[in-house]
């Protein structure tokens, strides 16, 4: 755990469930907390904005994002502004375009104008992260947030792009860049490694953390009495 501590990169517990959302905020590497509607609705949330400012009661020296949830540019700043005002700590999250493939980009320079903190989020392309960035107001603080895990699930690498990315954020010296869906804790490693400000991860792949360093010959004697275990109690016979 000493390593990660001494990682550059801030590591973000993603999640819904209030309980884990808690555990985590209370560890002192975990440097702020995100959330999402898919994963609200997995966790049985009905009420959104009773939930938020439930989290909020307890989060408040942390940043916490929240995202919108219409389709249509004036509800989304409609809902942006009224998630902004819930807490100094509040970034509210704005998918990078509608579900008709709309960009946002008008509505994120209207927001950060108004000094709106924006966690832009779901994008998968670096035109995307450079039309972001083109849109941010450079004095108020602001998240990027590129799906690598999602792009690597199509079979594409997606170090070499996020690489790029931190350097197309340079411009915006106070907007970070997040590695957002990570699929293993690798991830949090190659984020540092190429200067990637945020990675957001799940609690499966948080509580994964202590395994960091393990030693492997220890490693692959625990995977040998696991199936040993596993293959007498099951009773298996030849």
């Amino acid at each position: 755990m000493k390593r990660v501590e001494k990682l550059n990169v801030k590591i973000f517990a993603d999640g819904a469930d209030k309980a884990g959302m808690l555990e985590m905020y209370k560890k002192s590497y975990i440097k702020g907390l995100t959330t999402n509607p898919t994963l609200m609705k997995k966790a049985g949330i009905t009420d959104y904005r009773s939930f938020c400012k439930n989290i909020l009661s307890d989060v408040k020296d942390k940043p916490l994002s929240f995202e919108v949830f219409s389709d249509d540019f004036p509800e989304m700043e409609r809902q942006a502004m009224e998630i902004a005002s819930w807490g100094e700590n509040v970034y509210v999250k704005i998918p990078v375009t509608n579900t008709k493939q709309e960009p946002c980009y008008g509505l994120v320079k209207k927001l950060t104008a108004k000094k709106v903190k924006v966690n832009v989020t779901a994008i998968m392309t670096l035109g995307q992260v450079r039309d972001v960035v083109a849109s941010l107001e450079p004095s108020v603080p602001s998240y990027v947030s590129v799906f690598a895990g999602r792009i690597a699930d199509t079979g594409r690498d997606p170090v070499p792009m996020m690489a790029a990315a931190v350097e197309l954020m340079k411009v915006v010296p106070r907007a970070e860049l997040i590695w957002a869906s990570p699929r293993e804790l690798l991830n949090i490693f190659q984020a540092n490694a190429i200067g990637c400000h945020i990675i957001t991860v799940t609690n499966d792949i948080l509580k994964k953390l202590p395994m960091v360093d393990y030693d492997l010959d220890e490693y692959s004697l625990d995977t040998v009495k696991m199936f040993y275990v596993d293959a007498q109690s099951a009773g298996y016979k030849i």
